[in-house]
């Protein structure tokens, strides 16, 4: 049988104990160690006046450096770059002196290459039993993702304010082209009105122009010209449809009316003229056509002489100076244009001291008013201006104007309004009466 001297020790006996917490504690200290140097984020250790006491391998190889050449020979704020090391002394560094621990502040390292490394820096310092400061461990995170997201963001907002930029410049410029369109029409809308009524003897004249949309022309016109010693042509009309296509047949037929008035100034002959024209000059194409009244005046011993025909247009309607109001009928008339013949209605008034004749387009009738967005309509028209003081026709144009504003958004048509009138005797003053 064979025989040692050597003694083993009995499984879980003391002596084995002992071992096995040697090598438990030195794995331990294997394992912090191995930590620390290869933390995913940068450890070091500096002396109170910055000398670097210890650093791991992290950091080392962020830097490019080798242990040997930090480890007691540099200062943090060497790793810096000049704009960091200026932050550190500035504001990193009385900060960590007041508070003894500084959080998160952003700083760049000189890197391996000498690159710019942006870093998260988070330093604390350790102090002795009695408070007395014994050195600062420093912690260094890695913030080249977060700096290459903070400048695509930054990237992203000033490509945003850039558009923001350029969306503001394009609407003001888009505004200042629509000013100028809108300035632009209004001035050739205003060449197919006339600029102001002639002074009639024995009459007084009243005229207004609604516009629904700054940005299209409309096709509403009216006139009053003198035609010879003592007589003078008016007329009011609308023509199909809006914009440039519609200004040109409108000024087509004020200067058809115009001419043809001065040829031969009888109402039915004056449109079927206008007829003819608007018949020739469109049939080949689109239809261009349009409603009028055209009409003669004829002032005479306190009073004046109407007569008018009309093609397809609302009867012209009369206030009395007794405070009625009624339409003069023009029944039969066609729209102008649309047929090469076409009949027209005349009809002929007397004007007395305090009438009114009143022309105007169907904007004004065919404004939605109410809760169910109703027609204003004829009858409403009547009824409102029998309501007025017969007061010649400026009067009724200014209560018809306020009329059309009060439509609001009702009136989505352009409305224009002529009213022609004999002004009512000035009352006489008592004391002439007096014998």
């Amino acid at each position: 049988m064979c025989r040692t001297d050597q003694s083993v020790p009995e499984p879980g006996g003391e002596q084995d104990g002992d071992s096995t917490d040697a090598v438990f504690t030195s794995l331990l200290e294997d394992s912090a160690e191995e930590l620390y140097e290869q933390a995913p984020c940068g450890y070091l250790s500096t002396m109170m006046d910055g000398t670097i006491a210890k650093i791991n391998t992290t950091m080392l190889e962020w830097l490019g450096l080798d242990r040997s050449r930090v480890v007691g020979q540099m200062r943090f704020t060497d790793l810096l770059t000049v704009g960091g090391k200026m932050y550190h002394e500035t504001h990193f560094a009385p900060l960590l002196q007041m508070k003894g621990e500084v959080s998160g502040i952003a700083l760049d390292i000189k890197a391996a290459g000498k690159q710019r490394m942006p870093v998260l820096v988070t330093s604390k310092v350790k102090t002795s039993e009695n408070g007395e400061p014994l050195l600062i461990r420093t912690t260094v995170f890695d913030a080249r993702d977060r700096r290459a997201y903070e400048v695509e963001l930054l990237r992203g907002r000033k490509a945003a304010e850039e558009a923001r930029r350029q969306a503001e410049a394009a609407h003001l410029r888009a505004e200042a082209d629509r000013a100028r369109l809108q300035e632009a029409l209004a001035v050739l809308q205003q060449s197919l009105l006339p600029s102001q009524l002639p002074a009639v003897p024995g009459l007084e004249a009243g005229s207004y122009y609604h516009t629904a949309s700054p940005d299209l022309l409309g096709g509403d016109f009216y006139d009053l010209f003198p035609l010879d010693a003592g007589r003078y042509a008016f007329f009011l009309g609308d023509v199909c449809g809006k914009g440039p296509q519609a200004a040109a047949v409108t000024s087509l037929t004020r200067y058809t009316l115009r001419a043809a008035a001065l040829h031969e100034a009888d109402p039915v002959t004056v449109l079927t003229t206008l007829n003819t024209v608007l018949h020739d000059r469109y049939t080949s194409g689109e239809g261009r056509y349009c409603t009028a009244i055209f009409g003669v005046l004829e002032p005479d011993d306190g009073h004046v002489r109407v007569h008018l025909a009309s093609g397809g247009h609302p009867s012209a309607l009369i206030q009395r100076a007794d405070g009625s109001a009624d339409y003069l009928p023009t029944p039969g008339g066609l729209l102008i244009g649309v047929l090469p013949q076409a009949p027209f209605t005349a009809a002929r008034t007397r004007l007395l001291p305090g009438d009114t004749l009143l022309l105007y387009t169907d904007g004004l009738t065919e404004a939605r008013t109410g809760p169910d967005r109703a027609l204003y309509g004829d009858d409403a028209l009547r009824t409102f201006t029998a309501a007025q003081p017969p007061a010649g026709p400026q009067a009724l144009i200014t209560a018809l104007s306020g009329l059309l504003a009060s439509f609001g958004d009702g009136l989505d048509d352009d409305t224009a309004l002529l009213a022609l009138g004999v002004p009512a005797p000035l009352p006489t003053p008592a004391s002439d009466n007096l014998t």
